[in-house]
């Protein structure tokens, strides 16, 4: 589906015309409410960095949505050490960084904010660090083409995710939006079976996320 015809059928349903601002703040809303429910194998990107003595804060890139996985890389060795994912309270209170004595080559992380990691302890040395994470896509109504992933793979996710945000600025009745609400989860099934839903873990500490095979036999 096309941002084109994408708008065509939101007015349509609505039976309203909007303007483009008030039209892309629906599509956005839904293309948000989306991303930020699961997290899909093929919105995955490569990141590498560098982390510095005595820094203990490691900059995410700006399109981060979720981490996948946070390693450090020995820059001596080129040997990796897969991080854990913690709390920041976690880190804080046992990696004091008042003294250079308690720094060490980082074993966990935490997301501090929405630009940045804390590692723990904090860095003795500089090291690389190499980040798999899931991001944000463009937006289908930015986008050149007129085109995006989700238009192009779950068009009807989109559509009725969209349809949600604008009856909810056009106040519909609680009847309609319930029908919506029914027909976008169902339209988010197939995505949710692609990836589980965001938390606190991640793919080294707690493994990828598996859907049992109905009627499958174990070993003999």
């Amino acid at each position: 589906m096309t941002y084109a015809e994408l708008v065509a059928q939101i007015e349509s349903y609505t039976e309203n015309s909007y303007s483009t601002v008030d039209v892309n703040t629906f599509i956005t809303q839904a293309e948000n409410r989306i991303f930020n429910s699961v997290n899909l194998p093929d919105l995955r990107r490569n990141d590498t960095g560098t982390i510095t003595f005595g820094n203990k804060y490691l900059n995410v890139p700006l399109d981060w949505l979720a981490t996948y996985s946070l390693a450090v890389i020995d820059n001596t060795t080129n040997e990796y050490t897969f991080l854990l994912n913690k709390d920041v309270n976690f880190i804080r209170e046992s990696f004091p960084d008042t003294d250079v004595a308690h720094y060490g080559k980082p074993k966990y992380y935490a997301v501090f904010d929405d630009e940045t990691f804390i590692l723990g302890p904090t860095p003795d040395t500089g090291y690389g660090a190499e980040l798999h994470y899931f991001f944000y896509p463009e937006s289908i109504t930015t986008a050149a083409s007129g085109q995006s992933w989700l238009g192009d793979n779950y068009s009807t996710a989109l559509l009725y995710g969209s349809l949600l945000e604008a009856n909810t600025y056009l106040m519909t009745d609680a009847e309609k939006m319930g029908m919506l609400d029914t027909r976008y989860k169902e339209a988010m099934v197939d995505l949710l079976g692609l990836g589980e839903g965001k938390n606190t873990r991640d793919s080294y500490r707690s493994g990828q996320s598996r859907i049992p095979v109905k009627g499958s036999r174990g070993p003999a």
